[in-house]
């Protein structure tokens, strides 16, 4: 009897020392959030009060946020995020021979896909504003963004997503947690294990279009086991239709157009989610050939591109690193 109850003194200890998954939702930037992680107390105030900062200073919407107000010339000085999304912008940038550039707003808000709308499209204004459009033509100094035009416009939206993801991990490390996945729109970064004991699953989507999205089903599976950010950009739902063409909502900079290549989708897995999520988007600025030559280039990454054949069917190519994080459930 006394046995009996040594080993049940032994589990409920255990039981009660053992720290459960907290799982918290809410929105920011027009998109959700999710925050799930291991912790015997839910974080969810912090979480909000860490994003609503974010917010007010990354949302190109949020007309009192820094980035708003720097787009309307006001003289205001930038924070530490937006000094390192800016600066980690510029470097990807260069790196991407400017197929990423963050200067590239007032051309996705002339496509119909940005924060302001415009009614008409013409080679005239697209080559009046590719003028004032170029990452070299904008520059940080003392904590005031400087301008070679006024008319230039700033859009982290490519970046500032995958960097929030970061910010709220640090949140998260900072309070002791040391399991967690942050995802914000679809960009996440992860550590550890799940409530499960295992490795996080993250879903890479098949390339479905609009009508038959919400049938969710994945091209493969990604586990993260370490700390990783992975970000997805693709072109095969955000699009539109008009006059027969097809716009998707991935500008190239240097032509001033949407892009029209055979890439459907671009997935990253990066030390950061902030990385992974500006070289998916300059993946996908690029194409095919030239992304896998840069990617060859850049020893922090990891890829996976889904991509049209000729004969309308799907191909895949991946990094050589990224074959022992794939689930291989096709």
């Amino acid at each position: 009897m006394k046995q009996i109850v040594f080993i049940c003194m032994v589990c409920c200890l255990f039981v009660s020392c053992k720290q459960t998954y907290q799982a918290e939702t809410g929105s920011i930037f027009r998109t959700y959030y999710q925050v799930k992680y291991q912790s015997d107390i839910s974080l969810l105030p912090k979480i909000q009060a860490e994003l609503a900062a974010f917010d007010l200073s990354l949302n190109p919407f949020n007309p009192n946020s820094i980035l708003a107000k720097v787009n309307r010339n006001e003289v205001v000085e930038v924070d530490r995020w937006f000094t390192v999304v800016f600066n980690r912008a510029m470097e990807i940038s260069e790196q991407s021979n400017g197929r990423f550039d963050v200067t590239v707003a007032p051309l996705i808000n002339l496509w119909g896909f940005g924060f302001e709308q415009y009614n008409e499209v013409t080679p005239e204004i697209i080559d009046s504003l590719k003028s004032f459009i170029g990452y070299r033509k904008v520059r940080l100094d003392d904590r005031h963004v400087i301008k070679d035009d006024p008319r230039i416009m700033l859009n982290f939206s490519a970046i500032a997503k995958g960097y929030a993801c970061d910010v709220i991990a640090a949140l998260l490390e900072r309070e002791g947690v040391k399991n967690y996945l942050v995802e914000i729109g679809g960009e996440v970064v992860a550590k550890g294990k799940n409530a499960r004991g295992a490795c996080w699953q993250i879903g890479i989507n098949e390339p479905e279009d609009e009508e038959n999205y919400m049938q969710n089903t994945y091209k493969e599976i990604v586990r993260l086991c370490g700390k990783n950010g992975i970000a997805t950009s693709g072109d095969y739902r955000n699009y539109y239709i008009k006059d027969g063409k097809r716009f998707a909502h991935t500008i190239d900079p240097i032509t001033g157009y949407p892009v029209d290549h055979n890439l459907l989708s671009a997935t990253i897995i990066a030390p950061d989610c902030m990385t992974a999520d500006a070289f998916a988007t300059a993946f996908m600025a690029m194409g095919m050939e030239e992304a896998c030559r840069m990617a060859n280039q850049i020893r922090e990454i990891e890829y996976y591109l889904i991509y049209a054949k000729e004969d309308n069917s799907v191909g895949i190519m991946h990094s050589q690193g990224m074959t022992p994080k794939l689930f291989n459930r096709k």
